[in-house]
């Protein structure tokens, strides 16, 4: 088996998936709140509370610390001339070519916490499916668009 894409993402993408994480955990504690709440007003054994309490703390760890970690480490991304690389996954590591004579369009897209950051994701479109890479400095992310853009426009030339 060939070695994997060289490239990583940007290190800021660690900050913006804890945000996210962050968000993400916050829908879980009002959960577990709700569920505190009903284990007083309906008198519910207290161990109900417990475990509500105990499930929102592990997975605050999980979202805000363990998983961008092993995110961040596993995302690689190599563009050549004839494809694209990509390798992701936390568990169940996922690697992708998508040859440049499939690739439709190319865009970038920065949403709020993204820009905050200056960070923008590349979107790359063939036929079947849409492929991203995540979190790229802008200014990376502009000149990648436009070398995957033009090396798309070389390979449809050359079929």
């Amino acid at each position: 088996m060939k070695d994997g894409p060289r490239n990583r993402i940007s290190p800021k993408a660690l900050s913006v998936w804890r945000i996210y994480g962050g968000i993400e955990t916050l829908i879980a504690l009002v959960v577990a709140g709700g569920i505190i709440t009903l284990t007083v007003l309906f008198d519910w054994p207290v161990w109900i509370s417990v475990v509500a309490g105990v499930v929102a703390v592990i997975l605050a760890y999980i979202q805000i610390k363990l998983v961008p970690d092993v995110r961040w480490k596993r995302w690689r991304y190599e563009v050549r001339e004839q494809e694209i690389e990509l390798q992701r996954g936390i568990f169940i590591v996922k690697r992708t070519l998508v040859p440049m004579v499939r690739v439709q369009h190319v865009d970038t897209v920065q949403g709020p916490i993204l820009k905050k950051y200056g960070l923008s994701t590349i979107t790359i479109s063939t036929a079947a499916t849409v492929h991203e890479i995540p979190a790229l400095e802008t200014e990376e992310a502009d000149g990648l668009r436009d070398s995957i853009s033009q090396l798309a426009r070389v390979a449809e030339d050359d079929v």
